[in-house]
């Protein structure tokens, strides 16, 4: 993804016939380790395989835990809206969709359970 915006960046400057200086390749070395760092979700994705290990022990658990797992659905939800937001590829963006579709679906079943 970093690879793709730098070749975006370079081919606009190119096209616009800009002659690139030295500080000129450090600043666009900057924006890009800016960019990568925007679009890093290795932290959410994280928390996210977190509550969902998280999830699947509590089903087998013996007390009540509806509750529990209804907030483990809204931190997966902002989880999954926080990887959204971040996201600069189609594919990645139609997962975020999938996955708040088939979340969603949980939630509704989870709110019956004590």
């Amino acid at each position: 993804m970093v690879e793709h915006y730098k070749k975006r960046l370079w081919e606009k400057l190119q096209a616009a016939q800009v002659t690139i200086t030295n500080e000129d390749r450090e600043r666009l070395t900057r924006e890009l380790v800016l960019f990568a760092d925007r679009c890093d979700i290795t932290e959410e994705l994280t928390r996210l395989q977190s509550h969902f290990n998280q999830f699947i022990k509590l089903l087998d658990a013996e007390k009540p835990v509806g509750r529990t797992l209804d907030f483990l659905c809204q931190e997966m939800v902002r989880e999954i809206n926080t990887i959204g937001a971040k996201a600069n590829d189609l594919l990645i963006s139609q997962h975020v969709v999938s996955l708040k579709s088939e979340l969603e679906k949980i939630r509704e079943q989870v709110q019956n359970i004590e």
